[in-house]
């Protein structure tokens, strides 16, 4: 059967860290994300490959297993338990790649025919109880939705026991042809998930039990949405707060004045005092990003941009001449 490197699919080495894992995994999922890629089922199932992979690299436990024992990592339980002296090993090739899974001695059929013995008409053995997998989807959204936060109505492809086989990945001791062996068969699912407010770059939300089913009774796992925020074409931001910059005509910024403040929730007046320097920074305190989680906002810090006046009439030239004359600024 055709082997799966995980490694390969993110494009990372064997001994790579967590952290450079996970940033192969975003700069992926962003790229063959479906929303990314409408209609097109080649980039949709590089996703899924790339959704798989990091499942597994990503915990401790599974990439452990997965060193060891390849794509077959799931039944690495059953192989501690029934002692066995087969050792699997990833093959190097010559040119140093990586090339295949096998065992040193014996074959895989013979191992399950052992641990699934005593049944004429094939395994009797129940799936063990185990959890189901976690799932991370990611989400784009917009500067907008992460202060009002947002819903999304999600098509998750969603491993569950396969029927044919149980969930062991055999029939009559060979790898089910369903699943082809894994156990886990895939299945679509519709869901509405809610996006919080007060998201940025990198949040992960937690969709408790909406990942993969359980195997024996187990729980399921949960459904993880790793949120990246679009940028904006008004405001810049800074952990919680949010920086914009506001045209204040030459007369407000001289004689004093109101003007509008753009904000993710509508416009806000802020009184401008006279002899208002270009650049100077104002601060509308709770007017920027909810914080995650909990109470409160970060803030608005409007930046000042005198707006010189253009086709002056020839009386407003005089007195600006009038103006330089007496030597203010």
């Amino acid at each position: 059967m055709a082997k799966k490197d995980y490694y390969d699919i993110l494009g990372v080495k064997r001994d790579t860290s967590e952290r450079e894992i996970k940033q192969a995994y975003r700069k992926l999922a962003r790229k063959y994300h479906p929303d990314v890629n409408p209609g097109d089922k080649s980039a949709e199932a590089r996703f899924k490959e790339i959704n798989e992979a990091y499942e597994v690299l990503s915990d401790k436990e599974k990439r452990a297993k997965y060193d060891r024992f390849g794509d077959k990592w799931q039944y690495a339980d059953q192989f501690t338990q029934a002692g066995s002296q087969e050792t699997p090993f990833w093959e190097s090739s010559r040119g140093g790649g990586t090339t295949g899974f096998r065992f040193e001695e014996g074959d895989l059929g013979s191992l399950f025919e052992e641990l699934f013995k005593g049944s004429r008409t094939g395994y009797t053995r129940r799936p063990r109880s185990r959890r189901g997998q976690d799932i991370e989807h990611p989400v784009a959204v917009t500067l907008e939705e992460a202060y009002h936060g947002a819903t999304r109505l999600l098509n998750l492809e969603v491993g569950e026991p396969c029927p044919s086989c149980r969930g062991t990945g055999l029939i009559q001791n060979v790898p089910c042809s369903v699943c082809r062996g894994s156990g886990v068969a895939a299945r679509l699912k519709r869901l509405e998930v809610k996006i919080p407010p007060g998201v940025r770059d990198g949040s992960r939300v937690r969709i408790a039990g909406k990942g993969g089913q359980g195997y024996g009774g187990a729980a399921s796992g949960d459904l993880y949405l790793v949120v990246s925020v679009k940028p904006h074409a008004l405001f810049k931001r800074s952990g919680d707060d949010l920086n914009v910059e506001v045209g204040v005509p030459l007369t407000v910024a001289v004689l004093g004045g109101e003007v509008q403040v753009p904000s993710p929730k509508g416009k806000l007046a802020l009184k401008i005092p006279s002899e208002t320097q270009n650049g100077r920074i104002f601060r509308l305190a709770g007017q920027g990003i909810p914080h995650l989680g909990k109470a409160g906002r970060g803030d608005l810090l409007a930046k000042v941009s005198v707006v010189l006046p253009t086709k002056l009439s020839e009386r407003e030239k005089e007195l600006f001449r009038q103006l330089g004359e007496t030597g203010q600024k």
